[in-house]
């Protein structure tokens, strides 16, 4: 009898687990803009901007919508996409991906030329094709996709939402291009997606700009060209609001809706974490709220049209997935998913095979101030608070080379602890970049061809230490977290913890990062 209530027991416990209640926001934090999910069969992906860093477009797998999993990448050919000089304001913008009769499809722009293009896969965990360009068209931004009755249609932000058939084979125009909505009348209308439920059309886009005033406004027709009819409790997501005005997520805005095999629907959207006063340093992030869409209604999302850290509220029978490991050893044949590339890199400049366990940065005369590709490998940072520590192999350094550890935010605004030589003797530094601004602080000796370095974050600052034993660590700036925070430097993208090595002259040095360590603290 005890051993058939222990199993009944454990029976009812995996199914309450597997039909839990609630879940965190963001589902994916740190740098994770401009979000677009589909479904294929019981399988959801999601893929993000990526604006200068390579790959392009990463690809996410879930079964719950909540837990998440890197399995590729969109763009990880240069024949795909170039990125050359690419900036925080440049590069690729707002992806969608749909899934239509087994395949996908991300359609994109690439800033500055405003191309639209798009990239199709049966595995979206593999390789995805070259690039199809739709040239009829050049300007703005936020492409998406929508099949219907057997045809294509191509939607992208202008001064209003336009739409055209086109031959997805080719990307051809097939039709004239219409102007469907302008909005509710907010400004920078945008990530337009439309969806067909109960015989109508619904148009869903974003206004207010990425910034504060952010929201979702929603309107629908019976016909795809319209008229569109907006929906009467516009917008149907906002947090600027007297309502909202302390919640510490803001920006809630570019938004795509998807349903669930059980008729569920979902909303994924973008926000940001405020980090101090109404500054963020993370970039957008991904966030996921539950959405009522009755028949022939207007959908409503979380009940009030807000969204929260602790959702509370019934979720898909969750399933986890596989989290990045805290510490990289670099000890496998290729870098794990998570880390990024400043536009397309010099691939001559890295290895993991020259020295097992290792990775080999080769510097590179492009600083980390100037635009280009330097050597440099980052992640997203992803939490406020945080420890990030790199151990290197400094005894191939050469007079004016230096390598190093940095918060990355751009090319004017990253703090870094950094090893250089000069005069044949190593030393170890603090160094911040704030706009025009370069500043070197303490700077000491070194005797060891190993040394470990060290970032950590905190809701006031960036601290920035070193270690020669890896144990007890030496305090050499601190410095504050607002010049790395977009309301300040601008752009659109968030801070990557990196390494990098870089030099002033033509130079066969380099350095061997042995391991790095990334610890995230809510």
């Amino acid at each position: 009898m005890k051993q058939k209530l222990f199993v009944l027991s454990a029976i009812l416990m995996h199914f309450a687990f597997g039909f839990s209640q609630g879940f965190k926001n963001p589902v994916l934090p740190g740098f994770h803009a401009d979000p677009s999910v589909c479904r294929a069969g019981d399988d959801f992906y999601l893929v993000n901007s990526t604006f200068q860093y390579f790959p392009g477009v990463p690809v996410y797998h879930s079964k719950d919508l909540i837990h998440w999993q890197q399995v590729g990448a969109c763009l990880t050919r240069p024949s795909q996409v170039d990125l050359t000089n690419a900036d925080g304001n440049s590069g690729i913008y707002a992806p969608t991906i749909r899934y239509h009769e087994g395949r996908f499809y991300m359609i994109t722009t690439l800033f500055p030329s405003r191309k639209h293009f798009y990239v199709h896969t049966k595995d979206p965990a593999g390789e995805w094709s070259e690039p199809i360009f739709i040239d009829s068209t050049t300007g703005s931004c936020d492409p998406t996709l929508f099949f219907d009755n057997g045809k294509c249609y191509f939607l992208w932000k202008d001064e209003y939402i336009k739409i055209c058939e086109i031959d997805v084979e080719t990307g051809k125009q097939l039709s004239e291009i219409k102007r469907l909505w302008s909005g509710m009348g907010g400004r920078y209308p945008e990530g337009p997606h439309i969806y067909k439920k109960d015989g109508f059309y619904y148009l869903m886009l974003s206004e207010g700009g990425t910034e504060h005033g952010h929201h979702v406004t929603i309107a629908r027709s019976r016909f795809l060209d319209g008229p569109y009819t907006p929906c009467p409790a516009n917008p149907i997501l906002t947090h600027f609001s007297n309502q909202m005005q302390n919640s510490p997520i803001q920006g809630v805005g570019h938004a795509d809706l998807v349903d669930a095999p059980d008729g569920s629907w979902w909303m994924i959207c973008l926000g940001y974490r405020t980090h101090g006063y109404l500054q963020h340093v993370m970039g957008r992030e991904t966030f996921l709220a539950p959405v009522r869409w009755d028949k022939n209604a207007w959908p409503v999302v979380n009940g009030d049209g807000t969204l929260q850290i602790d959702m509370e509220c019934p979720t898909l029978p969750q399933v986890e997935m596989p989290e990045e490991p805290e510490k990289d050893e670099f000890d496998k044949d290729r870098l794990e998913r998570y880390w990024s590339y400043l536009c397309n890199p010099h691939t001559e400049n890295y290895s993991l095979a020259e020295r097992k366990g290792h990775v080999r940065l080769k510097a590179s005369t492009v600083s980390m101030d100037e635009l280009g590709s330097p050597t440099f490998i980052g992640r997203r940072q992803t939490e406020i608070k945080f420890q990030a520590t790199a151990a290197v192999d400094i005894s191939q350094l050469e007079n004016g080379v230096t390598a190093g550890l940095t918060a990355y935010a751009a090319r004017l605004n990253h703090y870094d602890v950094r090893v250089t030589r000069e005069n044949g003797k190593n030393y170890v530094e603090a160094n911040l970049r704030v706009g025009q601004v370069g500043h070197v602080g303490k700077r000491l000796p070194l005797k060891s061809r190993k040394v470990y370095l060290r970032i950590e974050g905190d809701r006031d600052f960036y601290h920035l230490s070193f270690s020669e034993d890896n144990r007890h660590f030496e305090h050499l700036f601190q410095m504050d977290y607002r010049y790395l925070s977009t309301e300040t430097i601008g752009g659109f993208t968030g801070v990557h913890l990196g390494l990098f090595i870089q030099s002033d002259r033509p130079s066969d040095a380099y350095a061997d990062f042995d391991w790095f360590e990334y610890k995230a603290f809510n």
